[in-house]
Parts: structure tokens; C-alpha cells; sequence
């Protein structure tokens, strides 16, 4: 019945793409070059064992401080599931990809990827460093854990089969429990959330007791669009699994309607709130009674996504529930905005209505959000574009207009001071944006403009205000008198070195607690409990592997400009160990050197294990290209080389004797509104800069260098080898390459095709397909839902190179996404590229008239 929605294996992936299944078979692997592993499906080619090893091997942990600051989560994810997971069928309702047989999201909501397990959770006291392991149910899949607002307890969502489960943990002991009769519904997300109290939980859960509607072949009718003249562009970024028919609109029906429910933690207790509905956002207030909630209401549309459906945001008394309620079934305090279909959003602009909700984190309940002033829409001018309104309880007078923003609301930072927050805005024309404090009760008087740069700046860039929880449960920014702290990056000419600054709001001074050395990467991840010396900081090296560290920060002492004002002590809190000590024989260096036209560029280079200076090896390049308004910001550096090296995909290829030029700097630079006029020239300095000075460092062989690259990076190798003479082979991964199929815009580029035809023509590589002889290998998830790249991309490319006489080879990963997850795709992608990168450029013979394609071996 409902197979035609569902996902339908090797074979149907295929076909859906128009190539015959035996095309998608690899060839058989040399037995030199690989290493059978037990259960292993046949179907799938290995890289050799040395970098199966390094792949199999447990990734380190990610830290997660408790909101008390007093506990440290490590959390070890799961690198790669099994392809058997991957390929659980699954629902595709209007943006959302859904398992049926328990509720759970199969996909990232920006359709990027499988939301990984987590493999294991550790606890540890920072005040002595003891580690308690928690014992995680057996077979499962916890998802990322979330603290309590007091750190005592911690709660995660465990996958199943048949059931979304919610678990409970205690921070003391590690003890964890299944809450009974709990299934939550993951169809819109905010499924589970602390309520103020820290002791109950706003849930939804599947409301659905009756079999799933069906449709007997051919009854579903005709899937219908019209169109009555008004102009409108749909962004390419909203058009992912839409709607087609009615019978996908009684699936998301079905599939997306929640019982919202209160979960006492301790006692399991389950008390309903309202009735059932396709309840999207729910936004409770500090007082744990009231609550926004959005709710999705028809007509639906077959053109876009979900969230802009027509929706009804109401203000509900949680307490009142069960008492008798005042709206249809549902406790409802008071209509804020009745949101019509929002289909046609300028690009690059908002719905009109009210929108980005938030409530006052010191006040009981006081409701803040913002309305467009120019009908969302950033092309048309005028001097403010959005409006700042404020509700407060008891919610029976009429919203107050607190401020209004010259350039597009981008959120409000709530400090812990009452009333005073940060207030931003963005130019998406300009890629600029500034930031405000504000008192919200008198905000024209106390409007102080705080920073004012392009969002592009790295240098200086003054970092995010550091915050803490309240006892609520709301983060807010922590004030030190006048004074707020600061963490960030910290790019520099030399690489990223973390900070953490206290700034003073009144004169605009930033003092410098602490800063990572140049030899590493510490990154402040929270003060040490309530003491404002004590930082606890994530710290590795290129040869160090991460661990906690508790650092204090002593008496005042004079530093150079830029580095911490007071001397400081650390001690380690953990001590993990390298599982993949072989992989710290691989060096890494930043290397800067400028394009032919002045702008300063870096990359990092990657030497292999065993490498000796001066020995010229094999080459591949991997970037990803950025749009930038001002030349001056491109050159910028940004990344380190002092963090822990990790090895995933291309970077594998290192384990066999390649150096990488790993994130080479790819500016295009010019008018956000057209820069795209110059892509491909762009493109190819780009390349021609980093490939002549790695060249100029005796590193790389002139006559034997490859490139790489994802998404849009993908777009640009295939580009490069279309426009440029400088490498031997190329490997493109879920790309887009004909822009003609994107017609609104991509990137950057705001314009439609019709506005710039001959901009899409050049910036697109099927066009150049006759041009195209030096060997490309395309790689694309056969499930991308990423709507730019399409799999029929990837197809269409490879269709247009072989028809001219290129060589190319098409691998399609069955029932991937965008991003790979599958521990098999990923072992066949490295394969893939190891295989394709060893025959035409690290063994290339002496370039030659490119032979006519043929099948697949």
C-alpha cells in the first residue's frame, strides 16, 4: 500500500535515477587491496585495512557541561550506522521524512543526513574528576542527551523500531529509566522539552490509535498546482518532499497529529493537555502556565514545505487544562496571529505576521516578537524594516510596540539583568550586521549600538556573549556589573586561538581572561561552577587528544596585545587516550600565499605518514567555495592547525601516501547581488594559487594532482576540470551542475535564470560537458533531499559527459542523503576515490586524447 511512498532498496534507487541496478555495481577489489570483513554485504567495495582500522575505530567524545557547571557529559556518538538502518523506510510529508513504523525523523530537518546514535555516555564531577559510566539500554539508540536546569537529572529520546522512547537519567548515580507509556511524536520536532519547574516534561505524543490511511492503487486522483497570476518566487531551498496528493495530505494529517502531555519524571505521571493537532512550535513561559503554540492548519500546499503552511498561534494556560477549555478543546488564553499559506516569500526574505517568538526569561510571562515592515521582503527600500512587539500577562490589553529594526530582526539576547537584552539585525544586501543594548520597557532611550562589522569579519569579531541557565530553564547572558563575557574563535593571520574576553557595555573595553596558545586548541567551555576564575576548557593538539581542563585565572600581569591579561594554571579533569595513534605520523601545516589579484589566501596542507621533505607527491585539493561582499574580509584565515586530526573520507586518502591541500581558502568575491558574473574566473585563480604554492613547497607534483569536493564543492571540481588545466582527475560529491534546474537563486546568487540566463549557463558544468576529458568521478546519495542537488543532477552530468566522449563513472549510493551516514557508503566512497585518484593521478600515464566512455566494469 504504501510502498510507493517508502524507500525501495538498491534496485529501486536506480531505477528512480534512470540506470540500469548493475550499473551501481563497484568492481570487484584486488584482494592486494582490501581486506574481506565478516558479514560485510557483498554489494559493497572496502578501502584497505589500514584505513578500515582508522575508520572502525571510536571517535572521541564531545563534551556537554551540566547548567550548574559541576558535571561534565562526554558523549560519544555513533560514527556511522549500519546501512540496514539507513535504509528504514520512511514517509516524505511536505519536508519531512518520516519512519512509520515509530515516529521518528529518518533524516536531519535540513535533510542533511541521519541523525547519529549515541554509543556511550560518561559522567564526570569536576571537583575530583570521578567518572561514572551510564549503562544505556541494550540495542539502543539514545539521541544527544539534555540536562536539567539544576544538573540534577538528564534526559534522552531512545529509538526503536516501533517507538520513540523518552529515558530519564540520574546525574548522581547514572542510573537511567524508561518513562512508561511515553511515545513521542518526532514528526515536527520540539518533542520533548523541560518545563520551568525542572521536574515535568512538555511532551507530544503519537495520538494515533487507528491504522494509517490507505489508498488502493491508482484511487489517489491527480495532483493539482495552480498558479492565478500573482508573482512569487519559491526559494530552491524550500522544495524538499513535498505534498503531490491527497492522499499525501491524509498521510501528514496522520503521520504529524500530537497529544500535547505533561510527564511528571519522578512518578511517570501522564497528564493530557487539549486535544490533538498538527502542533508545530511550543514556546513555554517562565511561569510554567502559559505557552505559545503553533499549530498547522489546511490548505496545504504541493509547493512548499511544511513550515509554510498556514498556521494558528495561540496563547494556552497549561493549568487550565482539563478545567474546562475555552477554545475548541483546547486551553486557549488569547489569539495572536492566524498565519495564511506562505508560498510566495520573496527570496532571501520572511513571511509577514508575527514571528521569532520569545519570552522574557526574568519576568512571569511577557511574550515578545517581531512583524515585517516591508512585507518581508529585502529588495524594496526603506528605512525600518521590522518591529518589535511585547504582550504581557494578563494578555487582555493590546501588544506594545517596543522598537523597530533598519535592517531585518535577527533575535533578541536576553541578559539576566531584568528587561535588558542584546538586540541584532542583519542587511542580507550588504552581509552586515550590528548589534544593540536595549532595556525593553524604555528601549528608544536606552538604545546603545554595541558592535557594528560585516558578518563576514573573523578578525574582529568580538565572539558570543557567554550565558547561563536560570533555574527556569532559560539562558540568558551573565552580567558582571556593567560587564558581560565573551568567548570566541578567535581568528587571527596565524589561525583560530579561543578566547575569553570580559567586556565592559559602558566603554566598550575588553579585558582578556584567557586565550589558547599557538601550539593548541582550548576552547572555554563554561566557568567551573558559580567562580568566575575557574574556566573549565576542551583542550587539544595536532598530537594531543581532547580532554577537559579546569584552568584558573590568577593576579593581573602585563601581556602583549591580544593575549590574556592575567596569568593563568590548568589541570586535567579527563584523560582519554588516542585511538588511532598511528594517524599523529601525518603533519599539518597553514600555509598563506595571495591570488593573482592581491587577495590573501591560506589552506592547510596535509603531509602523509613517513613523508620526507622535499619529496614531491601526489596531490589532491579539497575546498568549498564562499561568497564574500569585501575583498579585504575573503583573505581572512580562519580554522587551526593545532586541533586533534581526524580522518574521514577524503582525508583517508592520506593513509595511502596523497597530500591533501585540505580547506584551501575559495573566495568569490563582489556585490552579493551579483557576484556570480565572475564565478568560474574566480574559481580557477582560486586553484591555480594553492596548487603553485604547494608546488612552490616542493611538496606537491605538478603532474599529479586531483580535487574534491561536496555539494557546492562538488559544482566547483567539476568546474575546475571543465576550465582549467592544472589537475590530472577529479572527485564530486552530491553536486549540483546544472543551475538551470535551480531557477530562483543558489548561493549566493539572488537572481532568477530569466534576470541572468547567461550567469546560470556558465556557472553550470553541464553546459560545459563536451569540454569536459579529464576523468570525473560523481558520487551522489540516491536519497539527497537537499532540493539544489537533486540526485537527477548527478545523473544528467554523467549522462552529458559520457555522451561526448568523456570519462566519468556514476556511483549512487542507495538510500543515503545528502551527507553520507552509512558506515558502508562511507567505506565505498573512500574506496572509490582511492581506486579512481590511484589510476589517473597518483599511476597517470602521460596525458593523452581522452578515450570514448564505456559501462561500467
Amino acid at each position: 500500500m504504501q510502498g510507493k511512498y517508502l524507500l525501495r532498496g538498491l534496485a529501486g534507487a536506480a531505477l528512480a535515477v534512470g540506470i540500469a541496478p548493475a550499473a551501481l555495481a563497484a568492481p570487484k577489489v584486488p584482494a592486494a587491496a582490501t581486506t574481506s570483513i565478516a558479514g560485510a554485504p557483498s554489494a559493497y567495495n572496502q578501502p584497505p585495512k589500514e584505513i578500515l582500522d582508522v575508520m572502525r575505530a571510536p571517535p572521541p567524545p564531545s563534551p556537554l557541561p551540566s547548567p550548574t557547571r559541576d558535571r561534565l557529559m562526554l558523549v560519544t556518538m555513533d560514527d556511522y550506522p549500519s546501512i540496514a538502518k539507513v535504509a528504514a523506510p520512511f514517509l516524505r510529508l511536505a519536508g519531512v521524512r518520516i519512519e512509520p513504523a515509530n515516529h521518528a525523523q529518518h533524516d536531519t530537518p535540513g535533510g542533511y543526513g541521519i541523525p547519529p546514535c549515541v554509543s556511550a555516555i560518561d559522567l564526570v564531577q569536576v571537583a575530583d574528576g570521578k567518572q561514572t559510566s551510564v549503562k544505556l539500554p541494550a540495542n539502543a539508540c539514545p539521541r544527544r542527551p539534555v540536562w536539567s536546569a539544576d544538573g540534577q537529572r538528564f534526559v534522552f529520546e531512545n529509538i526503536t523500531a516501533d517507538a520513540v522512547e523518552l529515558w530519564v537519567g540520574e546525574a548522581g548515580t547514572g542510573a537511567v529509566r524508561k518513562l512508561p507509556g511515553v511515545r513521542l511524536n518526532q514528526m515536527f520536532g520540539d518533542q520533548m522539552q523541560w518545563m520551568p519547574d525542572q521536574k515535568t516534561l512538555l511532551v507530544k505524543l503519537v495520538s494515533a490509535h487507528k491504522a494509517p490511511p490507505e489508498a488502493p492503487p491508482g484511487s489517489d486522483g491527480p495532483g493539482i498546482q495552480e498558479s492565478l497570476g500573482a508573482k512569487g518566487q519559491s526559494s530552491t531551498y524550500e522544495n524538499r518532499d513535498t505534498l503531490r496528493n491527497r492522499h499525501d495530505e491524509a498521510l501528514f494529517d496522520y503521520y504529524g497529529t500530537s497529544q500535547l502531555a505533561l510527564v511528571d519524571v519522578a512518578s511517570g505521571k501522564i497528564t493530557p493537555v487539549g486535544k490533538p493537532g498538527l502542533y508545530e512550535e511550543l514556546d513555554v513561559a517562565p511561569d510554567g502556565r502559559h505557552a505559545v503554540v503553533t499549530e498547522i492548519r489546511p490548505p496545504y500546499s504541493y509547493v512548499t514545505t511544511f513550515d509554510r503552511f498556514p498556521k494558528q498561534v495561540d496563547l494556552w494556560d497549561l493549568k487550565a487544562a482539563g478545567k474546562g477549555a475555552s477554545k475548541g478543546g483546547n486551553p486557549v488564553v488569547r489569539e495572536i496571529a492566524a498565519l495564511p499559506l506562505a508560498d510566495r516569500v520573496p527570496n532571501r526574505g520572511v513571511p509577514t505576521g508575527p514571528r521569532g517568538f520569545t519570552w522574557r526569561p526574568t519576568d512571569a510571562a511577557t511574550l515578545v516578537w517581531a512583524e515585517a515592515l516591508d512585507g518581508g521582503d529585502p529588495n524594496v527600500k526603506t528605512a525600518e524594516r521590522d518591529k518589535l512587539m511585547m504582550l504581557k500577562a494578563p494578555f487582555d490589553g493590546a501588544p506594545v510596540e517596543i522598537t523597530r529594526t533598519e535592517q531585518r530582526y535577527a533575535g533578541l539576547a536576553w541578559s539576566e539583568k531584568p528587561g535588558v537584552a542584546l538586540l541584532n539585525d542583519y542587511d542580507v544586501n550588504r552581509k552586515w550586521r550590528r548589534t544593540w543594548q536595549i532595556d525593553v520597557d524604555q528601549a528608544q532611550a536606552s538604545r546603545r549600538l554595541i558592535w557594528d562589522l560585516s558578518s563576514d569579519e573573523q578578525y574582529a569579531n568580538p565572539g558570543t556573549p557567554v550565558r547561563r541557565q536560570l533555574a527556569n530553564g532559560f539562558s540568558v547572558i551573565r552580567v558582571d556589573g556593567d560587564a558581560i563575557y565573551l568567548a570566541g574563535a578567535g581568528a587571527s593571520p596565524d589561525g583560530d586561538r579561543p578566547f575569553l574576553d570580559r567586556f565592559d557595555l559602558n566603554t566598550k573595553q575588553g579585558e582578556r581572561l584567557f586565550r589558547s596558545t599557538a601550539a593548541s586548541y582550548e576552547q572555554f567551555m563554561g566557568f567551573a561552577g558559580n567562580d568566575t576564575r575557574r574556566l573549565l576548557t576542551w583542550y587539544q593538539s595536532a598530537t594531543e587528544t581532547p580532554n577537559a581542563f579546569v584552568r584558573t585565572v590568577g593576579a593581573r600581569t602585563t601581556a602583549p596585545a591580544g593575549e590574556p591579561a592575567h596569568a593563568s594554571t590548568s589541570a586535567a579533569l579527563t584523560h582519554l587516550v588516542d585511538p588511532v595513534p598511528q594517524v599523529r605520523q601525518i603533519k599539518k601545516r597553514l600555509v598563506k600565499y595571495k591570488r593573482a589579484d592581491g587577495i590573501d589566501l591560506s589552506f592547510t596542507l596535509y603531509t602523509p605518514p613517513g613523508y620526507q621533505e622535499g619529496t614531491r607527491v601526489p596531490t589532491i585539493l579539497n575546498a568549498y567555495p564562499l561568497d564574500y561582499a569585501d575583498a579585504s574580509k575573503a583573505g581572512q584565515t580562519t580554522g587551526s592547525q593545532a586541533t586533534f586530526t581526524r580522518l574521514r573520507q577524503y582525508r583517508l586518502l592520506l593513509l595511502s601516501g596523497y597530500a591533501i591541500i585540505d580547506s584551501a581558502a575559495f573566495p568569490i568575491v563582489g556585490d552579493p547581488r551579483k557576484a556570480y558574473d565572475t564565478y568560474t574566473e574566480q574559481l580557477v585563480a582560486n586553484a591555480r594559487a594553492a596548487v603553485d604554492e604547494a608546488v612552490r613547497l616542493g611538496v606537491t607534483d605538478p603532474n599529479r594532482v586531483g580535487v574534491t569536493g561536496h555539494s557546492h564543492g562538488a559544482l566547483m571540481t567539476a568546474n575546475l576540470l571543465a576550465h582549467s588545466d592544472l589537475f590530472r582527475a577529479g572527485a564530486a560529491t552530491s553536486g549540483s551542475y546544472n543551475k538551470s534546474l535551480t531557477p530562483f537563486g543558489f548561493q549566493n546568487e539572488r537572481r532568477s535564470v530569466w534576470e541572468a540566463p547567461d550567469v546560470y549557463t556558465k556557472a553550470s558544468t553541464f553546459f560545459y560537458a563536451d569540454k569536459l576529458k579529464t576523468p570525473l568521478l560523481i558520487v551522489h546519495g540516491a536519497d539527497d533531499a537537499n532540493p539544489g542537488t537533486t540526485p537527477l543532477q548527478s545523473t544528467k552530468l554523467y549522462e552529458a559527459i559520457r555522451g561526448n566522449g568523456g570519462t566519468t563513472r556514476l556511483v549512487m549510493l542507495p538510500h543515503e542523503p545528502h551527507w553520507y551516514a552509512a558506515r558502508e557508503s562511507n567505506e565505498q566512497l573512500v574506496y572509490e576515490m582511492l581506486r579512481w585518484f590511484d589510476k589517473y593521478v597518483k599511476n597517470a600515464a602521460p596525458a593523452t586524447p581522452a578515450a570514448t566512455a564505456t559501462a561500467a566494469p
